[in-house]
């Protein structure tokens, strides 16, 4: 049992063996975080995926008897978080599921398909932005936050607690015994949220303002995401939220990200030459080999790099899949503000270039200066010739 605050407490699952979430790379695992709230109507805030739902039921009832539980708050349909709907209303049957219209649709779609159960076994109640909620000595009140990150996306915020409790904004995919994000190390806990909101939620930073815009009023004590730690200490709460407002807006640090794959270590000489080239000239730099970093983490990296420089040699006329498979990764998050340059090694035909500049203009990108391929293995001069990256450089991120 562990309470977060008086009468609210933490219901969720601990999910340690998770290493891929539809893609991206969870060395840390996850948690799916749900909440009790202890009122004259006990009220539960998500639940979690099915595989969890034993641990999150024993957790309830340290607490309280299921049965008395008078509402499930979905704030989000997607199954980590409603999975265990269904099996918790077999203990509180007469259980109302609040959740936003695109959630009520959302639900049925995904629980209640049409031929196999009535839609009257789930006992809706339907809230939009400014709708509240009375349990007791709280009135709950609702705002939608559609595309943050699904259509149904709501947030539920408690006035009496200051407590806000957003689903998916702001979270980690982290597992940990730590409940708060200072007592785990707000450092790596704010590393994870970069990781989480480059992979999840960065197609969305007009949706995302627009949610920020509509926390303004509001006093917020703690954050508590369903996804990895709380937020709890004022400056964590406003350093996230600043985060969160940088990268809505595609903001970038002055930095530069190499990105490569190799064949026979001629793109690496070169993207080896472009790190070294940079560093002389004081500019920050980062190398990722495709070979030995994760995709996730390198999307990570690119959301707060302001030039991007790609670098393949070619394979069958075309660039390698692994940075095919990046770029296409990349075109769905819809990177903006970003600009890249290109490099690499080719035998017999430059065909496969033309494929990696227009893929990366697919992906956000606008691509600035002219591409440098070598023809096998590049000569002293050809590495040296690289040097014309750092004019566009400093131009283009301001040093």
């Amino acid at each position: 049992m562990h309470s977060i605050s008086p009468d609210i407490y933490w219901t969720g699952y601990i999910d340690w063996d998770l290493r891929n979430f539809h893609g991206y790379d969870t060395p840390s695992g996850s948690t799916y975080n749900s909440y009790l709230i202890l009122d004259e109507k006990p009220t539960l805030i998500d639940t979690v995926k099915y595989y969890g739902f034993d641990e999150m039921i024993s957790r309830i009832k340290e607490v309280i008897d299921p049965d008395k539980i008078q509402y499930i708050i979905s704030n989000h349909t997607e199954m980590d978080h409603s999975g265990s709907i269904d099996s918790l209303l077999k203990f509180c049957p007469q259980a109302q599921v609040v959740c936003s219209p695109k959630g009520c649709e959302g639900l049925r779609k995904h629980f209640l398909p049409s031929g196999t159960r009535s839609e009257k076994d789930w006992n809706f109640k339907v809230v939009n932005t400014g709708d509240e909620l009375n349990i007791g000595k709280r009135t709950l009140k609702f705002f939608l936050m559609p595309m943050v990150h699904w259509p149904d996306s709501m947030a539920t915020y408690s006035p009496q607690d200051k407590i806000l409790f957003p689903n998916d904004a702001f979270g980690q995919h982290r597992a940990s015994v730590e409940r708060y994000a200072d007592e785990a190390g707000a450092d790596v806990i704010f590393e994870d949220a970069a990781k989480y909101y480059a992979n999840i939620v960065m197609p969305y930073g007009n949706q995302v303002l627009k949610a920020l815009e509509a926390l303004k009023p509001m006093v917020i004590d703690m954050i508590c995401p369903s996804h990895g730690l709380i937020w709890r200490r004022k400056e964590d709460i406003a350093k996230i939220v600043h985060l969160y407002e940088k990268w809505a807006n595609y903001q970038a640090d002055k930095k530069v990200l190499i990105v490569y794959d190799t064949m026979w270590n001629s793109t690496k000489q070169m993207a080896e030459k472009l790190q070294e080239i940079f560093d002389r000239e004081g500019i920050f730099v980062k190398l990722v080999s495709l070979q030995a970093g994760h995709m996730s983490d390198i999307v990570t990296d690119i959301l707060t790099s302001k030039l991007v420089i790609f670098g393949t040699p070619i394979l069958n006329n075309r660039m390698l899949p692994t940075m095919a498979g990046l770029l296409m990764y990349l075109k769905g998050l819809k990177c903006r503000n970003k600009y890249a340059m290109t490099f690499g090694s080719y035998g017999w035909s430059m065909v496969g270039f033309k494929e990696l500049e227009t893929s990366i203009q697919d992906a956000g990108f606008e691509l600035v200066g002219q591409g440098k391929y070598v023809q096998f293995i590049p000569s002293a001069s050809d590495l040296e010739g690289l040097a014309y990256a750092v004019t566009t450089a400093k131009t283009l991120i301001g040093q």
